[in-house]
This record gives C-alpha cells, structure tokens and sequence, in this order.
C-alpha cells in the first residue's frame, strides 16, 4: 500500500493519496480477476477525513494461491495503512494522535458516499455520521486514561478508530516492549457505537475475542506459500497469541445509541493492529510497515 499527503501549515493534510495493490477475493472464482473493486468499500473509498482533496485507487494484482475471507476482511489492512500513516502524519506535525485525529474527522456531519442502487438505501438507513466516529473515539481516549498516565521506557500507547460494517469502533492499545523486544500488552480499551442494542453481554464478548484475535493478527500472523504449497499446517507453524503475550486487560465501551443496530462481530478487529504498531512506535521510535510485528527487529 502506498500513502502520500500534501500538508498545510497547520499541519492538517490539503490533500491524500492512498493506493492499494492487493489479488482480489473474486480471483478465487473468476480466472483473470486481478482488481479489488468490491473490496474499496471496506475502509478505503470511504475514509472519513475532512482533506478537501482525497483519492482512492487500487491497482491490478495476479494471484497465486486461492484466497478467501478473514474475520472483517479487507477492513483489516485499510485501516492498518490509513490509521498508521495519520498517527505518522500526527507525530510529524508535533501534535497529540488524537487531537490529530479528531482534526482530521472534522465537524460533526453526514457524509454523502453517493451510494447508488440497493447501496443507496443502505446509506440512507446508516450514514456515515463522524459525530459518531468522534464521540467513540472521545470515549475511549478518556477510558484509557490517554495523556494523563506516565509511560515510562519500552512503553506507550496507540490509538485507531475505523467504520466497517456500519459500526464505529475506537481503540486504544498500550504497550510494554521488553529488552529482548518481545511485546507485551498492558491494556485494550475499545468504545463501540453499534446502533441499538440488544444483547449487550454478546457484544462484550465480540469485542473482547476482537481484540486478542486482532492483536494475534498483528504479532503473528502470516501465511507464506513454497512452491505453490500453503508452508503452514497447524498452530507449530502457525503461532496465535498465548496466554502471556495476550492483553492482560480488554475494557469495552458500549455506546448508547438510538440507531438501528449494526454488525458486532467483525468491526472490533481493524483499528486493533494499527492502533497497536502506533503504540510500539510510541514505546520504541520504530515504524510498522510491515506485518507481523514478529518479523521486525525491536532491540
């Protein structure tokens, strides 16, 4: 993926470009898909930024291996590219990542995606509303107690807030990197706003299973192929996060709200890996740009 902004004197983008380059999940049943149109919704097209200049382009990829559905699908690498490049774009700004973030979310508004046929009623039914996308985030930078705790070496603390299927969802993630570089996390704090509710228990658990799988996701996960063959075949080869490695406290947040209710099961997981790379950025001055965490050298 590639990112590049114009930047104003205030330190707020004029203008954004982010390309994704990525075989499609179509290319498993269409011979010669090489294009991700259907996967632009999922956090790419529509990100919710006030840069009165923003462009969104996705270029061809073949593939090699069939390929197929993750829990919250492409949701998880767009977020991953735009959260940590605003994080990116924060810190070279000089300001606080969630100040930057609120400044990029903008006023309160509706935005209009200019969704046609069966999307359109959709749209209608669930806009995009940043008054909600502001009040999540808010909610979990206050949980967390962001900017108000010491961070003391190897420490620190990440934040992310994405919309995917038509839920809006902050986190926050802290951080312990320790001398042999191995990272080790303190807490997760998600706000969710997804709509009315009805079970709130259920949505508890999703959201707390989000964030140890998404974390899993962002130290460990990796599949790698050799000679057309899949190398990994079970967890030996596969490693998932453990009881030591995974967040020893997760604290969800549900929003009230009088909306009609949305999707609980797969939103927790995409602000989770950048708002953790952003936290280890924060611990160690290193960027994540690239996943697993596992494969880059923190000490």
């Amino acid at each position: 993926m590639y990112m590049k902004a114009a930047i104003g004197p205030n330190g707020k983008p004029t203008a954004w470009l982010q390309r994704s380059v990525f075989p499609p999940i179509n290319s498993t049943f269409e011979a010669g898909a090489t294009y991700g149109d259907d996967e632009m919704g999922l956090g790419w097209n529509n990100v919710p930024f006030d840069i009165l200049n923003h462009r969104a382009e996705n270029g061809p990829a073949d593939y090699h291996v069939r390929i197929g559905w993750l829990r919250s699908v492409a949701n998880i690498y767009h977020a991953f590219a735009v959260h940590c490049f605003a994080d990116e774009l924060a810190k070279s700004a000089g300001k606080d990542s969630v100040q930057y973030l609120l400044d990029l979310i903008g006023p309160a508004r509706i935005i209009d995606l200019g969704a046609k046929g069966d999307d359109a009623e959709e749209a209608k039914t669930y806009p995009l509303d940043t008054g909600r996308m502001r009040r999540v985030l808010e909610i979990a930078a206050e949980k967390s107690g962001w900017g108000k705790r010491p961070m003391g070496k190897g420490r620190g603390m990440g934040v992310a807030v994405h919309r995917s299927f038509l839920t809006y969802v902050a986190t926050v993630v802290e951080v312990e990197v320790d001398a042999k570089g191995q990272v080790h996390i303190p807490g997760v704090w998600t706000a969710v706003d997804a709509g009315t509710i009805v079970s709130p228990d259920n949505i508890r658990n999703q959201f707390e299973g989000a964030a140890v799988f998404g974390t899993s996701l962002a130290l460990f996960g990796e599949i790698t192929a050799t000679n057309g063959v899949i190398d990994q075949g079970n967890f030996n080869n596969y490693p998932i996060t453990r009881m030591n490695r995974a967040p020893r406290k997760i604290d969800v947040t549900i929003v009230a709200s009088d909306a009609p209710p949305a999707g609980v099961g797969e939103p927790g997981v995409p602000p989770v890996a950048p708002a953790l790379c952003n936290a280890i950025f924060a611990a160690t001055g290193k960027r994540m740009r690239e996943l697993p965490v596992s494969k880059t050298k923190l000490v």
